[in-house]
C-alpha cells in the first residue's frame, strides 16, 4: 500500500505497523520500509511517532543510504507540529551538507515554502539547481521538481523569468503551462462565482495534482530479476540445475532487456529490475520451505524484492548508466538498439 492512498481506503496506522514488522524481518531494507511507515504515520496525524522513526534511523549503527533525506523528512515533519526552531536547524544542516540527491533539497525547500518563507525557499531551490544541473544538458527526472518548485516560488515572488525558468518550461510536459499552474492569482479564482472560471481552475488543479502524484508516487512495478556476473556464477556453482534458466550471463542480460521491451510494447506500465544476491535468495527459499534449486521460486523472489522497494525503474533516464552494471550509459549499452 502506497503512502498516497486515500485515508478512506487504508488504515495508515495499521499500515505503518505492518511496515515496521516487515523492516524487522528484512533489516537490509529497513531504511526504505521505515520511511514509508513514517509517511503513513504523518498521514494518520501521529507526527511525534513519525519523528521517533526518523530518530531511530538516524541513531542506527548501520550506514544509511540517504541520511540527508531522512533528516529533511524529519525537519519537515517537526515543523508541522510546532518544532520550528529544530526544523530550521536541520534544514540549515542539510543545505550546508550539499547532498547530490535532489530529494532532500525538494523536501526542505517545500517545507520553507509551505510556511511562507518564500525567499529562503527560493534560495534553497536555486542553490540545489546550480549544484545539480549546471552543465547538465538534460535534467534527469528526479531533478525536475527542483526546477518546477523554483519556478513556482519565483512566480509568487513576482520575479521575471531567467534561464532556469526557461529550462523548467522545456521539460514541463502537461498541456497547461507552468506560468498558468503557478499563477498567484489562481487562488482568487477559487472564490469566483463565475462557472467558467471555476471550471478552468478545476482543470488546472487536476493537472497539477496529476503531476504531483506522478512525481512523488510510483505504483508497484512489474519487476524482472537480474543477477550480476559474480552472483550468477556463485548461484550456478551452488545450484547447477538452474543452468537451464541461465545458460550464460550474456544471455541472461539479453533476455532481461528483451522481456522488458516486449512488456513495454504490450502496454505494461511501471516496469522495473531487481538485483538478486545468493544469500538473499537462499534466505527467501528457506522462508518458503523450498530449495533454492527450484526455478519456480525465481519470479516469486523477484516479486518479493520489488515489494520491499528494491526495484529500479526501467528504462533508465536519458544519460543514466545501464541497469546491467557496466558503467556505460544505457543508450550505448543495452539500450543501443532500443
Amino acid at each position: 500500500m502506497r503512502p498516497d492512498t486515500p485515508a478512506e481506503i487504508v488504515d495508515h496506522t495499521a499500515e505503518a505497523a505492518r511496515l515496521e514488522r516487515t523492516a524487522g524481518l528484512y533489516p537490509e531494507d529497513a531504511e526504505a520500509l521505515l520511511l514509508r511507515a513514517a509517511a503513513h504515520l504523518e498521514l494518520a496525524g501521529d507526527r511525534p511517532t513519525a519523528t521517533a522513526l526518523y530518530d531511530r534511523l538516524l541513531s542506527s549503527t548501520d550506514d544509511l543510504e540517504n541520511p540527508h533525506l531522512v533528516r529533511a523528512l524529519k525537519a519537515s515533519n517537526l515543523w508541522e507540529y510546532g518544532h520550528e526552531a529544530e526544523a530550521r536547524a536541520i534544514i540549515e544542516g542539510v543545505r550546508v551538507a550539499s547532498p547530490r540527491d535532489p530529494a532532500p533539497w525538494v523536501i526542505v525547500a517545500e517545507a520553507l515554502e509551505s510556511h511562507d518563507e518564500l525567499e529562503a525557499a527560493h534560495d534553497t531551490f536555486t542553490e540545489a539547481v546550480r549544484l545539480l544541473l549546471t552543465d547538465v544538458p538534460q535534467p534527469p527526472q528526479p531533478t525536475r521538481p527542483l526546477l518546477f518548485g523554483r519556478h513556482r516560488v519565483r512566480r509568487m515572488l513576482g520575479r521575471s523569468h531567467d534561464e532556469w525558468d526557461a529550462l523548467a518550461d522545456t521539460v514541463h510536459s502537461l498541456p497547461i503551462t507552468l506560468d498558468e499552474l503557478h499563477d498567484p492569482k489562481r487562488v482568487w479564482s477559487l472564490g469566483s462565482e463565475n462557472p467558467a472560471e471555476l471550471e478552468a481552475e478545476i482543470t488546472r488543479l487536476r493537472a497539477e495534482l496529476g503531476a504531483y502524484r506522478e512525481a512523488l508516487s510510483r505504483p508497484f512495478p512489474v519487476a524482472i530479476l537480474h543477477w550480476p556476473a559474480t552472483e550468477l556464477s556463485e548461484l550456478l556453482e551452488a545450484y547447477p540445475t538452474l543452468t537451464s534458466e541461465y545458460p550464460s550471463h550474456e544471455t541472461h542480460l539479453a533476455t532481461i532487456e528483451s522481456a522488458l521491451r516486449e512488456l513495454s510494447t504490450s502496454g505494461t506500465p511501471n516496469l522495473g529490475i531487481v538485483t538478486g544476491t545468493v544469500p538473499s535468495y537462499e534466505a527467501f527459499a528457506a522462508s518458503e520451505g523450498s530449495s533454492p534449486a527450484d526455478a519456480t521460486l525465481l519470479p516469486q523472489y523477484a516479486t518479493t524484492l520489488a515489494a520491499r522497494g528494491r526495484a529500479v525503474a526501467w528504462p533508465p533516464q536519458q544519460g543514466a548508466a545501464c541497469w546491467c552494471g557496466s558503467g556505460q550509459p544505457y543508450g550505448q549499452c543495452h539500450g543501443s538498439t532500443a
